[in-house]
């Protein structure tokens, strides 16, 4: 029997991937897709101008991911944002501003202010939904627990919308 060594390949780092993807693209929905999003065009975006917006959100403000798409198309001319990329984005912005956290940055990206649609918490967060809780009621938000953590959400975030 002959062995195969396997080629180690590093993992990118979250702050490689934020600089992932250097142009913005506009494409026609996919057929597949326009059941729910409609006909018209999409505006992809990069996950170095999703963690540029999430940036500019101030203590005491809070966007959801929906908010965000909306922004995207009208300031683009286009009829939606991805989704799929739009929420991956935010991601590794919430990824790259935890690993700033762990190298002692103090002015991190507030990803924390990005909640999914109805002011709820995103388990996709590092550390889950109680570390999305965590740091919301640190900017005293409170968070309304539902039966399941994927039901928890921020009280009248509506009135905090950005």
């Amino acid at each position: 029997m002959v062995s195969v060594a396997k080629k180690s390949v590093k993992k990118k780092t979250w702050h490689e991937k934020l600089e992932t993807g250097k142009k913005v693209k506009i494409v026609d929905i996919p057929a597949d897709w326009a059941r729910t999003l409609g006909h018209g065009k999409m505006v992809i975006l990069t996950p170095h101008i999703i963690n540029d917006h999430i940036k500019k959100l101030h203590k005491g403000k809070l966007t959801t991911i929906n908010d965000i798409r909306e922004k995207f198309a009208a300031e683009y001319n286009t009829d939606t944002t991805c989704p799929i990329t739009t929420g991956i984005f935010v991601w590794i912005s919430a990824g790259a501003a935890e690993e700033d956290r762990v190298d002692g940055i103090k002015n991190i990206t507030p990803y924390w202010r990005v909640l999914k649609e109805g002011g709820k918490l995103n388990p996709k967060y590092p550390g889950g939904v109680k570390h999305h809780a965590v740091l919301l009621e640190k900017e005293g938000f409170t968070i309304e627990k539902g039966k399941t953590e994927l039901s928890w959400k921020v009280k009248d975030y509506e009135s905090h919308l950005a």
